[in-house]
């Protein structure tokens, strides 16, 4: 695959930095006092006028809204043959995102914000389960987009759009009260390091089981 090696390097590299805010999270945490803080003030400082859209946002990252839409883009690729592209989709979504990210919360045990929350939780804090399983699901679509959409415009309009929607799920959390900065920030790390890493894979067995679909 052209620029295999470049998504290894991303993803490898993201993966690292991970680790490395983990480490901090669980035996510094005090590192990152003056990070959280002023994120959290910036994000928080047109509280409570933006409660409503804030509030709106956040549910496109609920376990209920991904297992739906996740369900329903599987749908469109089965009915469509994309074989390879729903099996990466589930991997990602159920694997990592249903998974992975719900142990690592318990090897971090991060407490969450004293500050007021807006939604109920009950998990630990890092890292961000929406914003990880908002990574790996829009993030999915992001790399899919160019499969199902011919016209270049329309195309970067989509991803665009998608990437700004994962930020602001992400900047959701933050406002609600139930996350630090540095809680989002691993969310998206660990899903975009995956996307990247497993991304040649994936393209290698599209590759490969159209290739035989066709000589059969």
């Amino acid at each position: 695959m052209k620029n295999k090696l470049y998504y290894q390097y991303a993803g490898s590299s993201l993966l690292l930095i991970f680790v490395f805010l983990g480490y901090v999270v669980r035996f510094y945490p005090s590192w990152l006092k003056g990070f959280d803080q002023a994120l959290t003030s910036l994000v928080r400082a047109p509280y409570p006028n933006w409660n409503s859209f804030y509030l709106w946002i956040t549910k496109f990252g609920n376990p209920s809204t991904m297992i739906i839409l996740t369900i329903a883009f599987l749908f469109v690729l089965l009915v469509g043959k994309r074989y390879a592209e729903a099996l990466w989709l589930t991997l990602n979504i159920g694997l990592i995102g249903g998974v992975v990210n719900p142990l690592i919360k318990l090897v971090f045990v991060r407490p969450r914000p004293t500050l007021t929350h807006l939604v109920h939780e009950t998990s630990y804090s890092f890292p961000s389960g929406h914003s990880n399983g908002s990574m790996l699901l829009f993030g999915t679509l992001i790399f899919l987009v160019p499969i199902v959409v011919q016209n270049k415009q329309v195309r970067i309009i989509l991803q665009i759009l998608l990437g700004l929607l994962i930020v602001t799920i992400g900047i959701s959390r933050i406002y609600a009260g139930v996350h630090f900065p540095s809680d989002v920030l691993g969310g998206f790390c660990l899903g975009l390091s995956w996307l990247l890493l497993t991304y040649p894979i994936y393209e290698e067995k599209r590759f490969v089981w159209r290739f035989k679909s066709k000589q059969q």
